[in-house]
């Protein structure tokens, strides 16, 4: 097992120095990057100095240094670093990574375990965690502790928050192994699901097991799409069942749970099977009602709960998101079918419910139907067969794929 440390050793060399013995008193093998541009001065033995770690980045050490642009050096110096780790884990050399840092020092490692597979344990200390931490975390399975006092020196608070932190990283090396060791091969399917498209995930789901297959559920919250945009680009996953795609909603009208334009793109650039639907596209996302943006006044809003205000989209915003979602299968580079549910694309819009409107869906999948590959079932979305046969059609297209 072997924990990987990055950080700036010329500013936080002693740190790294305590981490590292701990490390090895709890039987890590200890790996450290120096991702600092100043010469470091620790008397132990760095494995990665700084000016290889530049190098990875296409960057020279003594330029960056010379220039004085500390933004220009904490971008190089995490590319650097992130180059390092992708070498090293591909070699099978990483079981955990731990860091400790200021903002920049927490940048440089954010950006360093960027593109690590989830489940690969990836712990950063940091100065930074007691507020917004997205910039930090991203769409990934980072872990982050609050310093407490600042990352300067080795003293009896910070002997503990890092003592730990180390612990943390030793534990969570062991536990990787073995989840390793325990990894079967049945190939794995990522799906997007929201509460109002449960059931139909939940049958896909299950269909999918009975295939042999191993399914991931994305929260389509903003940053489960983007996770799982992440994982199909990876490469990691046999198909897509992209069955709740409500967050190109929320990037059109601006409610809170966009997961940015690049949505629904990630499977077709990489020719990944994908199967869709317009799951929850009668729906955008707002805090509290009192959040709601005034210019959506006498709009259909739904209290979903007191933290959740939905609302409804009109004809024109649906007819927008039908033209969207098939402009973006029409750049799929592998096999991409359209699944349509002809009764309501959640629950909030099966007949009697408040969102209820086919006028406005009927605007949605007049635009899907743009897309050659198109199946229109008289279903409801949360109806079983829908899902099963969204499964059952992915299933088909992951095996003509291979």
């Amino acid at each position: 097992m072997t924990v990987v440390l990055i950080g700036t050793l010329d500013t936080k060399g002693e740190e790294y120095g305590w981490l590292r013995d701990r490390l090895i008193e709890l039987g890590q093998d200890v790996l450290v990057i120096d991702a600092g541009t100043a010469a470091p001065g620790v008397s132990y033995p760095v494995d990665y100095p700084g000016d290889r770690v530049a190098a990875a980045a296409g960057a020279d050490l003594e330029s960056l240094r010379a220039s004085g642009d500390r933004g220009a050096a904490v971008t190089a110096m995490g590319e650097g670093a992130a180059a390092v780790l992708a070498e090293l884990h591909a070699a099978g050399r990483v079981s955990a990574v731990l860091a400790v840092g200021g903002s920049g020092g927490s940048s440089i490692a954010a950006r360093a375990v960027r593109d690590l597979p989830i489940g690969l344990p990836k712990l950063i200390v940091s100065t930074m965690a007691s507020g917004d931490v997205s910039p930090y975390v991203g769409a990934k399975d980072v872990t982050l502790m609050y310093s407490v006092v600042d990352i300067a020196g080795v003293n009896r608070l910070s002997r503990a928050i890092l003592g730990n932190a180390a612990a943390a990283a030793a534990g969570m090396a062991a536990a990787y192994r073995g989840q390793r060791a325990e990894e079967g091969d049945r190939p794995l399917v990522g799906a997007t699901m929201f509460g109002v498209t449960t059931p139909a995930v939940d049958a896909a789901r299950e269909r999918l097991r009975e295939l042999g297959y191993e399914v991931l559920v994305f929260h389509a919250t903003g940053a489960g799409g983007r996770a799982m945009e992440g994982l199909a680009a990876s490469g990691m996953l046999a198909g897509v069942l992209d069955l709740t795609t409500t967050e190109l909603a929320d990037d059109l009208v601006g409610g809170v749970l966009s997961a940015g334009p690049d949505r629904l793109t990630a499977a077709g650039r990489h020719g990944v099977p994908q199967v869709v639907a317009p799951g929850a596209l009668d729906m955008v996302n707002f805090g509290p009602r009192d959040s709601v943006p005034e210019r959506f006044a006498g709009r259909d809003l739904y209290v979903h709960n007191p933290t959740v205000t939905l609302m409804r989209t009109t004809p024109e915003e649906m007819a927008e998101l039908g033209r969207r979602v098939a402009a973006k299968l029409a750049e799929a580079t592998g096999p991409a079918e359209l699944f349509i549910p002809l009764k309501g694309v959640s629950a909030l819009d099966a007949e009697g419910m408040p969102f209820h409107d086919p006028e406005a869906d009927e605007a949605c999948f007049a635009a899907l139907a743009s897309h050659p590959s198109t199946v229109r079932l008289d279903l409801h979305i949360n109806d079983p067969e829908f899902g099963r046969a969204m499964a059952d059609r992915l299933h088909e297209m992951i095996g003509g794929s291979r």
